[in-house]
């Protein structure tokens, strides 16, 4: 029987995507968010997340009378399709969407360049946004609104496959495994478990610890799940 690490907590329904095909399971939370206190400040034109976290810290933040005012006309920027999602549902206006933040940059760089935004964004962050709004001369404030903590946890069994969510997430699964990684060979850690990375982003932290990687389809934990299904299935 085919198993399968997590390295977040699956929904029941997502859990039985891959319990309904015959895999056994473990699931557990690689990483640990903490929203951290900030302002928010009174006047926003245009707001960037690129993470379901950012949007659920600043909502936590933002119950202040001048943004709740003007919450309608603020022009928001997101990555990924259920980040775009929460911040519908929390009556804000998506204007640009991207499956990654790079793209969102260029994206910004192109068509907003005159504009001013406020960057929502945990304390580690990646630097391709910054890097490429600071290159454009694009006028942007970053509000550091949560912070990650990494969750190593070691295990004694091996995996056909190990799902992954997040650049943090492989960071933390790794931890347990950096002495062995450096005394095996590159060669020998193309048979390691099949790494099944969210995006191209993590993939990108997965190939730091091995070359056996698949990406899904979309940025959805489903697509992840399915993309694990069908590889491993055919294997």
């Amino acid at each position: 029987m085919l198993s399968i690490l997590s390295t977040k907590k699956l929904k029941p329904n997502q859990r039985d995507l891959l319990l309904g095909q015959g895999f056994t399971l473990v699931d557990y939370n690689a990483i640990e968010i903490e929203f951290i206190d900030f302002e928010t400040p009174e006047k926003i034109d245009n707001a960037i997340f690129t993470s379901q976290n950012g949007v659920n810290a600043f909502l936590k933040h933002s119950n202040k009378t001048p943004f709740q005012s003007n919450k309608n006309e603020i022009g928001v920027f997101c990555v990924g399709q259920k980040t775009k999602a929460l911040l519908e549902e929390n009556g804000l206006n998506v204007k640009e969407t991207a499956n990654y933040g790079a793209d969102l940059a260029q994206i910004i760089a192109k068509d907003y360049q005159k504009e001013s935004f406020h960057f929502f964004c945990a304390t580690q962050r990646r630097d391709e946004i910054p890097n490429a709004l600071k290159a454009s001369k694009v006028e942007f404030i970053e509000v550091l609104t949560y912070k990650t903590t990494l969750k190593p946890r070691k295990f004694d069994q091996e995996w056909d496959g190990i799902l992954f969510f997040s650049p943090s997430g492989v960071e933390s699964y790794f931890i347990e495994k950096t002495k062995v990684r450096e005394a095996i060979p590159q060669q020998v850690l193309s048979n390691s478990p099949l790494l099944i990375c969210i995006g191209e982003t993590t993939a990108d932290a997965a190939r730091k610890y091995s070359d056996h990687i698949v990406i899904a389809s979309t940025t959805l934990i489903e697509s992840v799940i399915a993309k694990a299904v069908n590889v491993l299935k055919k294997d």
